[in-house]
């Protein structure tokens, strides 16, 4: 039995997260373990129980792009994303990754130990180590600034390349049901090939108009009924490298086109992977409600859990009644 899955933890148990106590004690100065920080925002679910949803096997690099990575030990849990509520508002609602170490199998009618005055004394030290830890002071350019960190600017640390193939175990985890395996890897054994043979464009929609056009502001909010533009008019809005100031068009937004969804939120800043700098973007950007990356659709992402949310410009979206 894997010592840091002592329970031997799989998809679909019924887990309890641990006390903050218990937490604390597997973290190190940085409030990480095994180089993946435990966050303020996971501090709320301490003592809650969730089912277990996915093995983190297959996680796509969204910083180096080097493919996927398997984080050891790490699992994630039925809905539960990260708020941003101790990262200055970050709007990422990345789905939140919890060591074997920070959970442990409970019964469907066993009731979570309440917390005691010790664990509100654990509760303190906890949050303390770990906003001690969200911030640190770095130069950008020769500017002083600062970067922050979590679990999606910690990624590649805190894990390892994936097998080449080793899609097979994505099914017999549980992670990934058979119909849909079997036609991902349909698809995968397809695109792989012809990415080989150079045939699959690096770009996932290039722009068709020079300069990209511009539509009118629709300035949407949160519950308005929107419809996804067709590939062609989105095309007329991009740049030749897919992009429209700074965001770009994906591959996994393809299959969107023409359907209809609600406005989650409008984006205004979220923390870029890469260099852990909070973004602050000054044009129109929003989440659909339901609308995430499934890793269905792109080489190197196959079957990939994040199901981050593409953030979504207005020139690619047009409003219709409810």
């Amino acid at each position: 039995m894997d010592d840091m899955n002592p329970e031997n933890l799989t998809v679909g148990d019924l887990v309890q997260v641990r006390l903050p106590a218990e937490i604390l004690a597997t973290l190190d100065a940085k409030g990480t373990l095994e180089s993946l920080p435990f966050m303020p925002e996971m501090i709320a679910f301490c003592g809650g129980t969730f089912a277990i949803e996915n093995i983190a096997s297959r996680m796509c690099d969204t910083i180096d792009w080097s493919g996927s990575r398997t984080i050891p030990h790490t699992f994630q849990l039925r809905e539960l994303r990260c708020d941003g509520s101790g990262h200055d508002g970050c709007q990422g609602s990345c789905r939140l990754l919890w060591k074997a170490a920070w959970l442990r199998r409970v019964g469907p009618v066993e009731t979570p130990p309440s917390p005691s005055g010790e664990d509100d004394a654990a509760r303190a030290k906890l949050t303390d180590l770990l906003f001690r830890n969200v911030k640190q002071p770095v130069g950008f350019d020769g500017v002083p600034g600062e970067t922050y960190r979590c679990q999606a600017t910690e990624l590649v640390r805190a894990s390892k390349a994936a097998e080449s193939f080793p899609y097979v175990g994505e099914l017999t985890s549980g992670n990934v049901a058979p119909l849909r395996f079997f036609r991902v890897i349909a698809r995968a054994g397809i695109r792989e090939t012809a990415r080989k043979l150079g045939l699959v464009p690096h770009v996932a929609l290039a722009g068709t108009r020079n300069p990209p056009l511009r539509r009118p502001p629709l300035n949407l909010q949160p519950g308005e009924w929107v419809e996804v533009r067709s590939k062609a008019e989105i095309a007329e809005t991009l740049a030749p490298n897919g992009g429209s100031r700074g965001l770009w068009f994906d591959r996994e937004m393809h299959e969107f086109c023409g359907k209809r969804f609600q406005v989650k939120e409008r984006i205004t800043r979220f923390i870029h992977d890469a260099n852990g700098k909070m973004i602050e973007l000054k044009s129109d950007a929003v989440k659909l409600d339901g609308v995430t990356c499934s890793g269905d659709q792109s080489v190197g992402r196959w079957f990939c859990p994040r199901a981050l949310f593409p953030y979504w410009r207005e020139d690619w979206l047009k409003r219709v009644e409810p």
